[in-house]
């Protein structure tokens, strides 16, 4: 008896490690993650305006129906990223996520104080290289160090009015997520 108690016991701590272990580890093999959903709107390093959103059929879980979506997944393997957008007066924000989901960087109108987005992503490494051979086309670029190799970028701007929408959208199509670092 005192054997049975002490296997059905054993039993029962295998099965609660085992259970945290498969808890923890869903994340890293989910294949329904954002950077999945953001694949087949395009190839990567290049926007993507995202459909509008409606109850149930979002691109990305939780987008603001009074906004208008762009995204862009990108890889810092071989080199950084700048991203340019020339976005409408209304507010605006661009959020950098990793490979992940989980938000690293974020940038709207009022912290840039500007209308225009003119960001470089870079690794430590590749940050260490424009350091030391200095680019004179990054003068007015707002270049930020993130320890990571793949991610995605995601521009909100807001549409007050239906009307505007096209015209906020011509913006977001517009917007570049490229390897260039060379002035436009």
């Amino acid at each position: 008896m005192r054997r049975l108690l002490l296997y059905a016991l054993g039993g029962l701590l295998l099965g609660g490690i085992i259970h945290i272990v498969v808890i923890l580890l869903v994340p890293e093999f989910a294949t329904r993650d954002a950077w999945t959903a953001l694949g087949r709107f395009g190839p990567d390093g290049a926007f993507h305006v995202l459909p509008p959103t409606e109850p149930g059929t979002a691109a990305l879980p939780d987008l603001d129906p009074a906004m208008a979506h762009a995204a862009c997944r990108f890889t810092l393997a071989k080199a950084p990223i700048r991203i340019r957008a020339r976005m409408p007066d209304e507010f605006w924000s661009l959020a950098v996520f990793d490979r992940r989901g989980s938000n690293v960087y974020s940038l709207n109108d009022r912290t840039a104080e500007r209308r225009d987005i003119d960001l470089v992503i870079a690794t430590p490494l590749q940050m260490l290289a424009m350091r030391e051979t200095p680019n004179p086309a990054l003068d007015n670029a707002i270049v930020i160090e993130l320890p990571l190799d793949q991610g995605f970028l995601l521009i909100r701007a807001f549409v007050p009015d239906p009307t505007l929408l096209p015209a906020t959208e011509a913006a977001l199509k517009a917007a570049s997520c490229a390897a260039s670092l060379t002035a436009p």
